[in-house]
């Protein structure tokens, strides 16, 4: 059987800020995000699943991408939890912001390794993740592939 790779697309609307930076990153702004998820596997060949001939139905790895990535970052602001940003994340927080903190510079190559061991603990054991693209303007993007990990 062939090996095939689907994706699914993802948008979500986040904050962050770059602490550090020496342009205007370092200040807090956001990005309309898109997020490219390929899977790569082969179809199901049992004509009793009702998967019959699917990868993996989208609507499943649609949940995967929704729960562990997209409900927590759309209109979230990230920061790194090590920098002196914390207090400005306190308060935002105790006026009813949605905040994350992480254990990384808020770029979007390190969100996208960030996201890639999220997707892959959720995965079904015969999925494999084959790419991530993380689209953070029209014009840039960061991209993550298995084969180089």
């Amino acid at each position: 059987m062939s090996k095939i790779r689907i994706t699914k697309q993802f948008s979500f609307e986040t904050g962050h800020a770059l602490y550090g930076y020496d342009g205007k990153c370092r200040n807090v702004h956001g990005h309309s995000y898109k997020l490219s998820v390929t899977v790569i596997g082969e179809p199901i060949t049992d004509i009793e699943n009702v998967k019959f001939g699917m990868v993996i139905d989208f609507g499943d790895l649609k949940k995967i991408v929704k729960s562990e990535i997209v409900d927590k970052f759309d209109h979230a602001t990230v920061f790194n939890r090590n920098t002196p940003h914390l207090e400005l994340a306190r308060e935002l927080k105790d006026r009813g912001h949605d905040v994350i903190l992480v254990d990384y510079q808020p770029t979007s190559e390190n969100m996208v390794i960030d996201f890639a061991k999220k997707i892959n603990k959720h995965l079904p054991s015969h999925i494999k993740l084959h790419s991530l693209k993380l689209q953070e303007t029209d014009t840039s993007f960061a991209e993550w592939y298995a084969i180089d990990n």
